[in-house]
């Protein structure tokens, strides 16, 4: 395996696991309120709701990753597209800080891996968006 492949394979990989995780924390308020620190987290019947159809979500794009580990060169573009959703939920994790809703020190971790991942994401699909013989 060329190494631009191998790198999508731990970017699809990476991603597909991270989300696995996102989506239990969305679907357990006890290791959401944990992992955020925010003491005393009881949500009541609609934030479980919205939760639950967030999780399904998630689990969605942790499948989607997963396909596109079986053509990682030919689906790449699933990266540029994770990216967006990781700026999406940069942006809703921003909103929860300035609200005082979230902690910004548990936050700021959360932005440290996101960024992370976008890196790993970004840099995975130009590796392997540059023709064969530019890679050699």
């Amino acid at each position: 395996m060329d190494p631009p492949t191998r790198w999508l394979r731990i970017s699809y990989w990476t991603g597909a696991i991270v989300d696995a995780g996102a989506a239990l924390m969305m679907l357990s308020p006890r290791l959401f309120g944990w992992g955020m620190g925010v003491d005393g987290f009881a949500p009541g019947a609609d934030y479980r709701h919205a939760m639950g159809m967030g999780a399904a979500l998630m689990l969605g794009w942790t499948a989607l990753l997963l396909w596109a580990d079986r053509r990682p060169v030919e689906r790449r573009g699933v990266l540029v597209l994770t990216v967006a959703v990781i700026a999406g939920l940069a942006a809703n994790e921003l909103r929860s800080v300035w609200t005082g809703f979230l902690p910004v020190g548990r936050v700021a971790a959360v932005w440290a891996l996101q960024a992370t991942l976008v890196m790993l994401f970004l840099g995975s699909h130009a590796a392997a968006s540059r023709p064969a013989r530019q890679r050699c």
